[in-house]
C-alpha cells in the first residue's frame, strides 16, 4: 500500500532513491547524481553532510515541508514546498515521480497532500516556476517573441508535452513568464493557484499523512 510520508522519516537509502529520481526524470535540472545529492543537501534533507557541503539552514527551513510517496520501502515520487513572501506564498520545489510509476496518480496524490500542507501553514497561494528548456521547446512560449502581445499569448497558452499541463489540470494558472530565462527562446513559466479554505475534512488527508504532519509539525 502506498503511503505519503514526511521525508525526514526516510532512510539514507531512500533519500538516495529520491536523488536518483531527480537525475533520471529531470536531467536538465540535475544532470548528475552528485548534482541531485547536493540539492537534497541544500534542502536540508540529508541526515549527514555526506557530499561534503556546509549546509546552513535558512530562515525558511522550518517552514519547508517535503513529502514522499512510499510503497514497499521504495520511494515512488516526492515533492516539497518552500515558504516565500513571509509565508503568504509557498513554492513547489520539486515535484517528481519515478518514470516507471507515472500515470498511477502518484503525482496527483502528492499534489493533494502538499496543497493541504501549504494551506495548514496559512499560505494564500501555491506557486511554481516551470522551465521550458528542451532543445526544441514544448510549450507555445518556446522560441517565440514573448514581448509581442504577451497578454494574448498567455490567453492562448498551449502546454504541449510540458509539465505545465499537469499543473493546469490541478487548478494552476499561468500568471507570468520570464523570457529567455534558460537561454534564447527558453522561458521560465510562472504558475500559481489560490488556496481556498477547506470546508470540513479533506478527502485527501490520508491518515498516515495526518499522523506525520501532527508529529513533525505540531504547530500547524
Amino acid at each position: 500500500m502506498m503511503e505519503i510520508v514526511n521525508m525526514k522519516m526516510l532512510s539514507n537509502d531512500q533519500l538516495t532513491q529520491a536523488a536518483q529520481m531527480l537525475t533520471d526524470e529531470l536531467p536538465l535540472g540535475w544532470a548528475t547524481f552528485d548534482n541531485a545529492m547536493e540539492e537534497l543537501d541544500e534542502l536540508g534533507l540529508l541526515k549527514n553532510n555526506s557530499v561534503g557541503r556546509n549546509f546552513r539552514p535558512t530562515e525558511n527551513d522550518e517552514d519547508s515541508i517535503f513529502l514522499a510517496a512510499v510503497e514497499n520501502g521504495e520511494v515512488l515520487g516526492w515533492c516539497g514546498i518552500l515558504s516565500q513572501y513571509n509565508g503568504n506564498v509557498y513554492e513547489i520545489h520539486p515535484l517528481v515521480v519515478r518514470g516507471d510509476q507515472q500515470r498511477r496518480g502518484i503525482g496527483g496524490k502528492l499534489m493533494d497532500a502538499i496543497t493541504i500542507a501549504a494551506r495548514e501553514k496559512g499560505a494564500l497561494t501555491l506557486m511554481l516556476g516551470a522551465d521550458d528548456e528542451a532543445e526544441d521547446g514544448e510549450t507555445s512560449f518556446a522560441n517565440v517573441d514573448l514581448y509581442d502581445n504577451l497578454p494574448k499569448q498567455m490567453t492562448e497558452f498551449n502546454p504541449g508535452t510540458h509539465q505545465s499541463a499537469f499543473y493546469l489540470r490541478h487548478g494552476f494558472k499561468v500568471v507570468g513568464v520570464m523570457p529567455d530565462a534558460n537561454g534564447k527562446g527558453k522561458p521560465d513559466i510562472m504558475m500559481a493557484k489560490a488556496l481556498k479554505e477547506q470546508n470540513g475534512p479533506c478527502p485527501f488527508m490520508l491518515p498516515t499523512f495526518r499522523r506525520e504532519i501532527a508529529k513533525q509539525f505540531p504547530g500547524i
